[in-house]
């Protein structure tokens, strides 16, 4: 069987596959999909003001539906927060071109308005002077 896929390209798929397995079409009813957006963020990310970027830009942007506008945290990691922008569209070629255009104004946005919110690495030093001296002392001894 010769699948259209959104791409505008086509896939075959042997008919055991629909005669073996259960599947859905999900454009059945309509072609309307959720596109999301993931950003990993520093914890110093103020949330609110990354949900209203995202309202105005889906607000300007033709590929929207105006639908579905959501901005959540939804992940925590050690040094990150994981943030998720959803977003809805006609189809899934305008849902592509919407979550590439969301992706680059939210990084735009937080790189401009909040630099120190990109994702850092921390480190911590000894601020004991013989702690210091030991670390470094064992650190010549591995190396020698």
């Amino acid at each position: 069987m010769v699948v259209k896929i959104w791409d505008q390209r086509r896939l075959i798929v042997p008919m055991t596959h629909f005669l073996e397995g259960p599947f859905e079409n999900w454009t059945r009813t309509s072609a309307e999909i959720l596109g999301t957006v993931v950003l990993r963020l520093d914890y110093s990310i103020p949330v609110r003001a990354l949900r209203q970027e995202l309202t105005r830009i889906l607000q300007q942007s033709k590929e929207w539906d105006g639908r579905v506008n959501a901005l959540q945290v939804t992940d925590t990691r050690e040094h990150t927060v994981e943030v998720r922008a959803l977003m809805s569209a006609a189809d899934a070629s305008l849902a592509w071109d919407l979550r590439c255009e969301v992706r680059e104004q939210l990084v735009a946005f937080v790189q401009r308005t909040f630099p120190d919110s990109l994702p850092r690495i921390r480190a911590s030093f000894a601020s004991d002077p013989v702690e210091r001296a030991s670390v470094s002392g064992s650190t010549s001894e591995r190396i020698a």
